[in-house]
């Protein structure tokens, strides 16, 4: 008998959800309420919600051992945050909105991006200390991340590039052009992958050699895409409120749902690739199981032997809402 896909919905933004990060299970969200929240990613369950930012928060991050959070906003900062007590350690100024924020591995430095086109790179050790600064996208960068064990940066701009950067050098080492500006770009299976999003496209690049490896056409414009960890297949959403489903290696839609009631601006699976999460412009974050019926977190699976006569349909049982 086939399960319907029944997601956790967790309430509690006021405004659209615009970028998530996992740590572990544990799903970070950044919103244009000016409030990110961390929750427990196999209940939904609400650990805390970041307060200090008086503007829109754009992006979010965790580091790798979930201790420290960094977030992009629109009042001009970037902010580093203390994970488990949520207290706020550092406030770096910019000179314009910044949109994306990402921890070094040894998160003693932190990348941002924004409005005023530049790409800094600031010592958490001499918080004090001047940014290095890295120019030459012509719009607004929208997302920067580290690359080949931090040694270099990937970088996407409104100006329909992606750039890659040595970090010693500061000099850019190639560039990639597309039709139409980048929606989202993300490392995945353990970074041996680069998705990329942009219209109705999902491209899948070598993360070494920035070769393209395929590409994905999907029904209407998509926001966000998630690969999972086994590469067996992605999930993907976008402005049609819907998520979608492929398998990776024959390309083929494997299924589709109304997962929203706005459009979807980010998804991504868990590490463990037990779930994967989507925020959306209706304020929402929801969390998927990746293999319906199993019992995982709040998600129940009964089996027939264990109900009575009555109950003898309900094979499965899942929440509906959590709230912060």
């Amino acid at each position: 008998m086939a399960m319907r896909q029944t997601p956790l919905t967790c309430s509690g933004h006021t405004r659209p959800v615009v970028d998530l990060a996992f740590s572990g299970i544990t799903p970070y969200t950044s919103s244009s309420n000016g409030k990110p929240m961390l929750r427990q990613g196999d209940t939904g369950d609400w650990i805390g919600t970041f307060l200090g930012h008086k503007g829109a928060v754009w992006g979010a991050t965790l580091n790798t051992d979930a201790t420290k959070a960094a977030t992009a906003a629109a009042d001009f900062t970037a902010k580093v945050w203390d994970a488990v007590s949520g207290d706020e350690v550092l406030t770096l100024a910019h000179k314009h909105i910044v949109k994306t924020v990402n921890f070094t591995q040894d998160s003693n430095c932190l990348l941002t991006g924004g409005n005023d086109k530049l790409l800094r790179i600031y010592d958490l050790s001499c918080p004090e200390a001047a940014p290095q600064e890295i120019a030459g996208h012509s719009s607004a960068i929208k997302k920067a991340l580290w690359c080949n064990d931090d040694k270099q940066i990937l970088s996407a701009a409104e100006d329909k590039t992606i750039r890659l950067w040595d970090r010693s050098s500061m000099e850019e080492v190639k560039m990639l052009t597309f039709d139409t500006s980048v929606s989202s770009m993300e490392y995945m299976a353990d970074g041996e992958i680069l998705a990329i999003t942009y219209g109705k496209t999902i491209a899948f690049y070598n993360a070494l050699s920035l070769d393209l490896i395929k590409t994905v056409e999907a029904p209407a414009p998509i926001n966000s895409a998630s690969l999972h960890p086994e590469k067996d297949f992605f999930v993907a959403g976008g402005d049609d409120f819907k998520l979608y489903k492929f398998d990776y290696t024959t390309k083929e839609e494997l299924e589709s749902y109304k997962g929203h009631f706005g459009p979807v601006h980010c998804v991504r699976f868990s590490p463990d690739g037990e779930l994967y999460a989507s925020g959306s412009e209706d304020g929402t974050l929801r969390l998927w199981q990746t293999a319906v019926g199993k019992t995982y977190g709040l998600w129940k699976c009964v089996l027939p032997e264990d109900l009575g006569a009555e109950n003898s349909e309900q094979l499965y049982t899942s929440p509906t809402e959590i709230k912060a």
